[in-house]
């Protein structure tokens, strides 16, 4: 459990030897760049390297063309690079002559997807008016009368008795849904404003039809038989467009892989600093890849290879790469969320992975449940690569340890008595609902021990880092552990507990020590030598850490007391297992019982995750772990096809998306 060891490399050469160093030894996957400038004085005249990239504007058209034509399920991007690939004024040609026969395609199938809506969209008006058997033709050519089609209430249609005296006000019903009635009125040209305003008056909608020729139904007729029309035409046109695409995508795959080959040594460029036809090149490699690197590098004729550990290295601060058995490495997810440690930090993975592990199994502990959350893990890390399935797994297998230790088994607290009777035992281990007391207290036991554990884990890192008066002399550090010790040792003599010390030895143990954290500036200051270590205002000095004491304790107490939820949790957990099964006529129905099950994975579940998770930032990270690492990011030839091919997914997402709305 450690940051993984870092080389600082420096290599210089011929500025003809770029490209060629470039390719040879920085894209690979273990070469981190650097911007050189940096790592040298300005007065050397060296200076960045400033270049128009002459790949970009024909990489973005093909890689354009790839994204809209692609539509294999896994598309493969990649083309052979041992090909020859010629980047010439044919191969843009060819791009051009390519991209211009797709496009009129896409234009025109995008002209047939328009016709098929607008047929679609007159047939969705046209089927409320099918009980009207007139000739639109006819209708919409008459000299003397105008005609509106539309909708209204169906109380304003029962108003319309009112205007049977009126020749003019005439309302034909054509059809009908839940509300309103759909049809269509007629009035003669003078009077139409008239009855246009005694319809408009009954809340009538009117709906713009278009012009046709027959009958309602002869028009929706015809309209479907263009849509048959038009899907066929897409159809054609869709294998015309696919065939064209298959018998140049491997063409434009070679061309797109050369071109993102170019254009990646041309950005990775940018990290040089050149002067007098020289470069100077800067990244870190991994200590056990630094050999192989210089042997690469120093194979090119006239380049020479600097290594440099990272102590030596005029304060540069390697990026981080985390170096974590697999059992471990899924708690990497938490540890970057939280922030990456500095290379010269501890690795705080492994304390997250059986810290995590052990609070979430306790405060989820169900046997039954838990192989579920296992298998469930299992499930999401292989089908879908999710991180917290990972985690998931180990959490899972833990909560159904503690589930034995409990003795339940999706809620039944009865069903492994056989197998304690087995093991010789005369009952479970414990009893949550008979032991409310004892969980809460081994709950705090729990909180005590990773509370000092932390502040040990702070002691090391200060030691580490050679700040000898932190280690001793800070609230985490072991005057704050002696603190912290000494009271909790009289609080459990105070609750009737075991006495570990008498209480005037407990009592003298923390005054020494509050002392100590009351001044601990002026003690600390001066075995780190902080130039400023002297206090400016005696006043202000002892205000100050009068407050700052009044804090210490505060927090200890507050971050002990928060693991009584761990307590709480396991209390919580079997509370709604026993509403469940007094839902469910203590476990004769079976299908209320399943259910609640199911409820309670997923609440309890996602409740334990996040305050197991709180628990870590808050009450233990907060003491020892800062997380002010940058990660190892090495350059990769391949990055650029991997972004292609998620672009291509979210695409081809989103189209599938329109078609299901």
């Amino acid at each position: 459990m450690a940051v993984a060891k870092m080389k600082l490399v420096k290599v210089t050469g011929p500025l003809d030897q770029l490209n060629n160093f470039i390719s040879t030894c920085c894209l690979d996957g273990s070469f981190h760049p650097e911007q050189a400038t940096q790592y040298m004085s300005a007065s050397m005249g060296y200076s960045t390297l400033s270049e128009e990239n002459p790949y970009a504007p024909m990489l973005q058209k093909i890689e354009e063309l790839i994204r809209e034509n692609d539509s294999a399920p896994d598309p493969t991007i990649v083309g052979d690079r041992s090909r020859e690939i010629q980047l010439d004024d044919k191969t843009s040609a060819y791009i051009d002559e390519l991209d211009e026969k797709l496009s009129a395609m896409h234009d025109e199938y995008k002209e047939l997807e328009d016709q098929l809506e607008q047929c679609r969209n007159g047939i969705a008006k046209y089927e409320h008016f099918t009980g009207f058997d007139v000739g639109l033709d006819e209708l919409f050519n008459c000299k003397f009368i105008k005609t509106r089609f539309g909708h209204m209430p169906k109380e304003s249609y029962e108003k319309l008795v009112a205007y049977d005296d009126d020749p003019y006000v005439l309302f034909i019903p054509c059809s009908t849904d839940a509300t309103d009635y759909w049809g269509v009125y007629c009035a003669p040209r003078e009077r139409v404003d008239e009855v246009d305003s005694i319809f408009a008056g009954l809340n009538f909608e009117r709906l713009q039809v278009p012009s046709a020729v027959g009958t309602v139904e002869q028009v929706i007729d015809q309209l479907k038989s263009n849509i048959e029309i038009i899907e066929g035409d897409l159809k054609q046109l869709d294998e015309r467009a696919a065939a064209l695409w298959k018998e140049n995508r491997k063409r434009c795959n070679e061309i797109y892989t050369k071109l993102v080959d170019l254009n990646t040594v041309f950005e990775m460029r940018r990290y040089a600093a050149c002067h007098n036809k020289y470069f100077f090149y800067v990244g870190w490699v991994l200590a056990h890849d630094s050999k192989a690197f210089e042997k690469k590098a120093e194979a090119i004729e006239n380049v020479e290879v600097e290594e440099t550990d990272p102590d030596k290295s005029s304060g540069k601060t390697p990026p981080v790469k985390l170096r974590n058995p697999a059992i471990f490495k899924p708690y990497e997810y938490f540890v970057d969320m939280y922030g990456l440690p500095s290379y010269s930090d501890i690795d705080v993975t492994g304390f997250v992975a059986i810290t995590y592990t052990l609070l979430f199994g306790i405060m989820f502990g169900d046997l039954g449940q838990g192989l579920v959350l296992f298998l469930l893990g299992i499930l999401g890390w292989k089908i879908k690569k999710m991180p917290l399935a990972r985690i998931l797994i180990p959490c899972g297998l833990s909560s159904a340890v503690f589930g034995f230790v409990f003795g339940s088994v999706f809620g039944y607290e009865d069903m492994l008595d056989p197998v304690y009777h087995a093991l010789g035992m005369a009952s479970k281990p414990l009893s949550v609902m008979d032991s409310i007391n004892t969980v809460l207290i081994v709950a705090i036991g729990i909180g005590v021990v990773l509370v000092v554990t932390a502040m040990l884990l702070n002691v090391i890192s200060c030691l580490k880092h050679k700040k000898i008066g932190e280690a001793i002399f800070s609230n985490n550090g072991l005057v704050g552990i002696l603190f912290y010790l000494a009271g909790v040792a009289f609080c459990v003599s105070f609750m009737n507990g075991p006495q570990v010390l008498p209480n005037s030895v407990l009592f003298s143990v923390m005054g020494v020590c509050a002392v100590l954290l009351y001044i601990k500036e002026i003690p600390i200051g001066i075995i780190d030598k902080h130039p400023d270590w002297k206090p400016d205002s005696i006043v202000d000095f002892l205000l100050q850490n009068l407050f700052e004491l009044i804090e210490y304790v505060l927090s200890y107490f507050s971050n002990t007391v928060s693991f009584l939820r761990v307590g709480a949790f396991v209390i919580v957990h079997a509370s709604m297992m026993m509403v469940v099964f007094t839902l469910g006529g203590d476990g004769s129905n079976i299908p209320v019982i399943i259910i609640g099950n199911i409820i309670v994975i997923a609440l309890e579940g996602l409740l334990s995750g996040i305050q197991g998770l709180r628990l870590e930032f808050y009450e233990m990270f907060s003491r020892f772990y800062e997380g002010g690492g940058r990660a190892f990011t090495p350059a990769k030839l391949e990055q650029a096809q991997t972004n292609l091919k998620t672009k291509i997914a979210g695409k081809k997402a989103k189209k599938a998306l329109a078609n299901k709305d």
